[in-house]
């Protein structure tokens, strides 16, 4: 089996080089996974494609700092650059100063500004390849500055206020750092239509937690599930900053959930994988959404208005009505029949 993702093509000219390689934050790839050891990730898919190959796999807030890793360590760089800092960080932790590691990514993803950004994080820089419009770097791990008692990757949190609630960010999470405005008119569009009675609630692709605190702050009893081992991470401190309960659950879409049923399952899903537009999650979504709603329950999400869902959730809910439609995104609402 050969490399389907160009970065792994890249990788794949290199393998005589690799006896226990490691690999970070990668794209789904088969030969990827068969040839490396283990992985490091914030995609529970990813993370399950590992696993079902008998490889180790984890993510990286479960990893003790110091837990040795592979001789050979590969950082895919990610679009979003502010989380390939995280990362670099994260590595300088959890690896003794001067461990070799390499760095390969598109160069439509910006691989192209990861010298600059190794220079000023203090790190060696040297080019070791170049093809399928990839770039392959290899660096050095540093010794970075803990004065301020935390881990250095610790400083990318960020956080601000909204909807009422404190909300905590981080880089590679949905909409970092700001209000989604299709979430803002998914909350404003459900604030008269909530009963006074605490429901059940899920709240799926919680992104950094701002639906299920502000459901939690109204009384009901939120589970709050994403495939983003971030986003997880966001909406546990976000309901923590709020002194708030909720459940929170690293699940791709509904994986962890077993059949469990609820009364409204809320969500603005995803709609992009990289830079492609994708309705895989979002499909599967709606598609169980009524195996895991109690009879009468409601499924709401917001969208972009010029995504197909309407025909979605015809098919698997036979009714649906449109709730707020700013010319921009439309929430949907469908409910289950209660026979």
């Amino acid at each position: 089996m050969s490399a389907r993702v160009p970065a792994c093509q890249l990788l794949e000219r290199q393998q005589d080089n690799y006896a226990a390689l490691w690999v970070i934050d990668p794209p789904m790839d088969s030969w990827l996974a068969d040839q490396s050891e283990g992985v490091v990730s914030g995609n529970q898919g990813v993370l399950n494609e590992w696993a079902a190959k008998g490889k180790q796999a984890h993510n990286p807030f479960e990893r003790a700092v110091g837990e040795p890793l592979g001789k050979e360590v590969v950082l895919f760089w990610p679009k979003a650059h502010q989380l390939g800092i995280w990362w670099l960080k994260w590595l300088c932790e959890q690896l003794p100063t001067g461990t070799s590691i390499e760095i390969v990514g598109e160069h439509q993803g910006g691989i192209k500004r990861v010298p600059k950004i190794l220079a000023e994080l203090g790190m060696p820089c040297d080019k070791r390849d170049n093809a399928r419009r990839c770039s392959l770097f290899v660096t050095r791990t540093a010794a970075l500055d803990l004065a301020s008692g935390n881990g250095a990757s610790d400083s990318a949190w960020q956080r601000f206020e909204a909807v009422g609630v404190t909300l905590e960010s981080h880089p590679g999470v949905f909409g970092h750092g700001k209000v989604d405005e299709g979430t803002l008119l998914m909350l404003e569009s459900i604030d008269s239509c909530l009963p006074n009675k605490p429901l059940k609630v899920l709240d799926m692709g919680c992104g950094d937690g701002i639906v299920s605190a502000w459901l939690a702050q109204r009384g009901h009893h939120v589970t709050a599930i994403d495939v983003s081992a971030f986003a997880i991470e966001a909406c546990k401190r976000t309901l923590a900053a709020n002194g708030l309960a909720g459940r929170v659950l690293h699940s791709d879409v509904f994986s962890a959930l077993e059949g469990e049923q609820f009364d409204w399952i809320i969500s603005n899903p995803p709609f992009h994988k990289e830079r492609d537009i994708s309705y895989g999650p979002s499909q599967r979504l709606i598609n169980g959404a009524p195996e895991h709603l109690s009879a009468g329950g409601r499924l709401v999400i917001v969208a972009n208005g010029f995504l197909p869902y309407p025909e979605h959730l015809q098919r698997a809910f036979q009714d649906f009505q449109t709730l707020a439609d700013n010319r921009r995104f439309k929430v949907y609402s469908a409910i289950k029949p209660s026979r």
